[in-house]
């Protein structure tokens, strides 16, 4: 890797996004990404990684278990080899690999994105991969549904097995020979069935002796009776390998025709885990997709140098390009100069790889042709002659090799000679570099190079913050501030006595004295400023939470809408079921009187049909009147009043002039009389100014669930779904999951907590207890 690359640590940067890959092939190629010199090709990495960002954040992450290198068997394949069982099952592996892949795609089918293309061109075979796994069982053996004459040699072997061992049961059983056995119990020597006889009595028992214990006091012994049996299964032995030879030979010349579809899909798989490491990379950063630019313009916002604990790291916002094209940067040592370079450089060389960076929505980085620095993390003012010499071989490769489409970076520029000359020197190489037409950041403690920014056009000063109270930095860049030196300050608070902080005050010169007491009048202006600043962040947050809530409010209000709404469907369908079954009943009891030819109803069969109607009339009507109250009507109505009647809700106008207690109204086309005290009069009659109707629509996402069902399922498509399961939750944070396997035969739930154990992170697993779904569930703890 370049030097420069290497200074700006991005070797360390590939390294953790190698540890997001899968395979061997898709690490090294990680390893191995170089800087691209164009935005066209920086954007079009970037657009990949945010595809597999915004793929991964909807349907959780795609499983590259099982993907390996096969090129090597299938081109041996191809050629006519034979593969061993080893590598059929890598193959078969990898195609299954390929599968799920294509599988998981179809799951955003309706999506178009940057990787559509590259998914496109992945060929599953699942007709070979399920013949390889229905063939060979494992790496040493191969399955009886290989092929049908396999089968049969295996079960003609067993047959054999089981008479020998029949015959030798007898003799072990025989009180004849139980004196001549050393034990009772029958076992193999060079794959043919003998009997442990003593060494005195292997005249007593005829056969042919194999082996002998290493004491001498045992034979073992083949007897006669079962060398038939055992010559049998020898020849059936040699027909079985024989037999399997055969199957790995047809199964290789299958692999190696379609060896070329199944390399380039390796191929592209292995491209692909390589986009969804640095998608993985950038969810652990936090990390956006910044604007790309070809003009050298840097604007960061609220960087964060990636290789720096999230909990310690400051984010800074940094700028270079726009307004000026060199910034220099002063501060106190361990202020946070070096790492406020390191992230300009950095984050521009991540983004040049296909890489998000972490940094604020609206960050904008170039491309550069050349990235340039000269970092040393050892400052001292104790510098050797021999360090600053190694400093300026690097500088004047550096002079050598910047253009203007270079970003420089340089560290304590200047330092390890003496004051005067270095600052001199770092002036000219400043300005040889800006006729150069790079863009620079510098850092220095030289209070020369300070008022040269101050006085030079596209030269621009920038500090590290440093709190004077608690003697800490905050690691804060501040762009267009000079650092003020806090030597007699810090040295003050440390408890050197202040004659001598004073008497060094006396011998520093009026013009340096007058420019840090300039520079300290801007540090008290900003941070006024920043106060301010701050005040209004903090309210400007109120406000939005404010508004969060009210949203909030509005689509809880909608949910509730809707919510009542289907209840009060619910409620009529059931009174619209209730009233039909108390209609029916009333038409068969009156069914029932004609069938009787009852001329006329008695009284008391009136009554009760009345009172059924009542009940059916009451029992339909679903509204509830509301509670009249305490109003008086200001005077008599009169014909033409406009009133509301307010149980309904509803504007009605008086036709007659109330009496006994009732007025008759009109509401609409119907006329109706109404009781007084259910009626309120209204003031002369306006406009009525339409009302709109805001309706809510509140769309929830789907919740992820905590439980995965793999009932029905086979162990391979069981541990696909698992491997998903699991990446989906540990980004959720879920501390606790459930996977239902169901009882069964046991061989799912072996598979899946065989799985479980391999699973980085998986805490611990147990089988469900009582009431939890006890062996037919597994409870896993993540990390």
């Amino acid at each position: 890797m370049d030097k420069n690359y290497r200074a700006l640590e991005l070797d360390k940067i590939l390294d953790l996004v190698a540890a997001e890959t899968t395979c061997d092939d898709a690490a090294e190629a990680v390893r191995s990404i170089e800087p691209v010199k164009s935005a066209g090709e920086a954007r079009l990495l970037l657009e990949e990684t945010d595809a597999a960002f915004v793929l991964m954040a909807k349907f959780g992450g795609p499983s590259f278990r099982d993907l390996k290198n096969v090129s090597n068997p299938l081109r041996r394949a191809q050629a006519g080899g034979s593969l061993g069982m080893r590598e059929l099952l890598d193959v078969a592996g990898t195609l299954r690999s390929i599968r799920s892949l294509q599988s998981w795609h179809d799951k955003s089918a309706g999506m178009r994105t940057a990787l559509s293309d590259r998914f496109s061109v992945l060929t599953p075979n699942k007709y070979l991969e399920e013949k390889i796994f229905t063939s060979i069982v494992s790496e040493e053996e191969m399955a009886d549904a290989a092929s049908p004459a396999l089968a049969t040699i295996r079960r003609k072997i067993r047959n054999a097995s089981a008479r020998a061992r029949d015959q030798l049961d007898k003799l072990v059983r025989s009180p004849a020979h139980q004196k001549h056995l050393q034990e009772s119990i029958i076992t193999q020597r060079g794959g043919r069935y003998v009997v442990p006889v003593k060494a005195e009595f292997r005249g007593e028992v005829p056969g042919l002796v194999h082996d002998t214990s290493s004491s001498g006091a045992t034979v073992f012994i083949e007897p006669m009776s079962v060398v038939e049996a055992n010559n049998e299964i020898r020849v059936l032995q040699s027909e079985e390998l024989e037999e399997i030879n055969r199957i790995l030979r047809e199964l290789s010349a299958e692999a190696g025709e379609f060896a070329d579809g199944i390399i380039h899909s390796y191929k592209c798989a292995v491209e692909l885990n390589v986009i969804f490491a640095k998608a993985q990379t950038a969810y652990r950063m936090k990390a956006v997709t910044p604007t790309v630019r070809e003009d050298g313009v840097t604007e960061l916002h609220a960087a964060r140098h990636p290789l720096i604990h999230k909990e310690k790291v400051v984010p800074t916002d940094i700028s270079l390009g726009k307004s000026f094209d060199t910034l220099i940067i002063t501060g106190p040592n361990t202020g946070g100069k070096t790492v406020a370079l390191k992230t300009v450089g950095l984050l521009s060389l991540m983004a040049m790889c296909g890489l998000m960076i972490p940094a604020g929505e609206g960050s904008e980085v170039s491309v550069f042709d050349h990235i340039l620095a000269d970092i040393g993390d050892e400052q001292s003012i104790e510098q050797s002659l021999s360090t600053f010499s190694a400093h300026m071989t690097n500088i004047i490769s550096i002079l050598k090799a910047a253009d203007e489409k270079s970003l420089v970076l340089l560290d304590e520029l200047g330092a390890g000679t003496d004051p005067v000359e270095g600052a001199a020197l770092a002036a000219a190489i400043i300005e040889e570099l800006r006729g150069k037409g790079v863009k620079l950041a510098c850092t220095t403690h030289y209070a020369e190079l300070k008022a040269y920014a101050l006085q030079t056009p596209g030269v621009e000063n920038g500090c590290c913050e440093f709190d004077v109270e608690s003697l800490r930095p905050t690691y804060r860049l501040l762009i267009g501030v000079p650092g003020k030196s806090n030597a007699f300050a810090i040295s003050k608070r440390l408890g050197l006595e202040e004659r001598i902080v004073d008497r060094a005050g006396e011998l520093v010169s009026r013009e340096s004295s007058e420019f840090e007491k300039v520079i300290g009048r801007l540090e008290e202006d900003r941070r006024k400023l920043q106060d301010e600043l701050e005040l209004a962040k903090k309210a400007a947050a109120r406000a939005r939470d404010s508004i969060r809530e009210a949203e909030a409010k509005q689509a809880e209000a909608g949910v509730q809408a809707k919510r009542e709404l289907e209840q009060a469907r619910k409620e009529a369908t059931d009174i619209v079921a209730k009233t039909r079954r108390q209609a029916d009943a009333l038409l068969n009891e009156l069914d029932e009187m004609r069938r009787q030819k009852n001329k006329s109803l008695s009284a008391e069969q009136k009554a009760r049909l009345r009172s059924g109607m009542r009940d059916m009339e009451a029992s339909a009507d679903p509204v509830h009147r509301r509670e009249v109250g305490d109003y008086t009507l200001p005077r008599e109505l009169r014909t033409g009043d406009n009133v509301l009647i307010f149980d309904l809700d509803k504007k009605a106008v008086v036709l007659e002039a109330p009496r006994d207690g009732q007025v008759l109204v009109q509401a609409g086309i119907i006329k109706t009389r109404v009781d007084v005290k259910n009626l309120r009069l209204l003031e002369e009659k306006q406009k009525d100014r339409p009302r709109g109707r805001t309706v809510t629509k509140n769309v929830s996402a789907p919740e992820a669930g905590t439980s995965l069902d793999l009932r029905g399922m086979n162990a391979d498509e069981a541990l696909m779904e698992v491997d998903g399961f699991l990446d989906r939750v540990g980004r959720m944070g879920l501390a606790q999951v459930t996977i239902i396997h169901g009882k069964g035969t046991g061989v799912l739930r072996a598979a899946v907590q065989k799985h479980l154990r391999r699973c980085p992170g998986v805490k611990s697993f147990r089988l469900g207890a009582f009431g939890e779904g006890e062996s037919g569930v597994t409870i896993v703890e993540l990390k």
